[in-house]
């Protein structure tokens, strides 16, 4: 349905759905973001009453008739089923439920890289060395709840954002202690990239390491927990652990660089890395990134990002709102 005049002057609802938070915002009309709000998802049975209790807090009360939502799930038509969370919605309900005009949705790195050509000189960090080549493609990844995957593409003088599920594709070991531990974690089937860059899949590298040792399992560890151990060296396999994790990244974001043609650049973006700070940049990413034989120096030329901006979705999601008036 096409958004009546009278609502391109009213703030417009934007939400970032993740695998455990629902992020909610307004936006107003010159892309200005306020009354950001972090609803836990578990605490709401479903994306609609998640929306309607951010709306009922807001003061002044606010009525968008226009809203753009990024979820962490694929999205080729009305219904949505999350990836990584329980919630399922048609997207035509939830427009009327709020009683909008317009409802967008798209997956969630599809508004993050949305967000790349708007980013500030303090919204990325530099990782290694490399210069973007203007006008080539970009590409964006991210470990969290699950791992993110998308791109911009040049297109008539603007980009064009690239919606995939590139966290789903086999991943490869390139030493052969991650062989092993690709081995152990195959017993329970396909191991995705996602399945060792994320949340869950920091926790599945320490497991394996520690069972390929012969210690004990730990079954209460949580990826914060493993890092934080890693972080201060009081367990060598919550750092080999993370030490893998950033090195698989690495390759993982050098193969989406190849099968790109991303000599624009590749950004890394997610919960997890951005914490990170300077240990992401002392460790194997980069030298991992470049290690591609024959097209090492490909790679070297091509510069690595951790994008630092603290909600990118909500700036994706703003100028496509923005792009929507016009």
């Amino acid at each position: 349905m096409a958004a009546r005049p009278e609502s391109l002057h009213r703030p417009g609802l934007i939400a970032d759905i993740g695998g455990t938070n629902a992020r909610f915002a307004l936006s107003e009309a010159d892309g200005s973001v306020r009354d950001a709000v972090v609803l836990a998802c578990r605490d709401f049975p479903d994306l609609g009453a998640a929306a309607e209790a951010f709306l009922a807090g807001i003061s002044p009360p606010a009525a968008p008739r226009r809203a753009a939502m990024a979820v962490a799930s694929p999205v080729s038509g009305d219904r949505v089923d999350m990836t990584n969370h329980p919630w399922s919605f048609s997207i035509d309900d939830v427009r009327r439920r709020l009683g909008l005009d317009d409802l967008r949705v798209i997956n969630d790195f599809t508004a993050i890289a949305l967000a790349i050509p708007h980013l500030g000189d303090g919204d990325r960090l530099q990782v290694g060395g490399g210069e973007a080549a203007p006008g080539a493609p970009i590409a964006v990844l991210g470990p969290g709840t699950g791992l993110g995957v998308s791109a911009l593409i040049p297109a008539g003088g603007g980009w064009v954002p690239l919606a995939t599920e590139g966290g789903h594709v086999t991943m490869a070991p390139a030493t052969g202690r991650e062989s092993a531990v690709l081995a152990h974690l195959q017993r329970s089937g396909h191991v995705s990239a996602e399945r060792v860059l994320s949340g869950a899949g920091l926790v599945n590298l320490y497991g394996a390491v520690r069972a390929l040792d012969g210690a004990t399992a730990d079954g209460d560890v949580t990826p914060a927990g493993v890092t934080e151990r890693a972080l201060d060296g009081s367990c060598p396999f919550a750092a080999e652990a993370m030490d893998m994790f950033c090195a698989m990244l690495g390759t993982v974001a050098s193969n989406l660089c190849l099968s790109l043609g991303a000599r624009g650049g590749v950004y890394v973006a997610g919960g997890i890395v951005p914490r990170l700070g300077t240990a992401f940049a002392a460790s194997g990413f980069r030298r991992r990134f470049e290690d591609k034989g024959r097209f090492s120096a490909h790679l070297a030329a091509v510069p690595t990002f951790v994008l630092t901006h603290k909600m990118p979705a909500f700036l994706g999601l703003s100028h496509l709102l923005q792009a929507a008036e016009t």
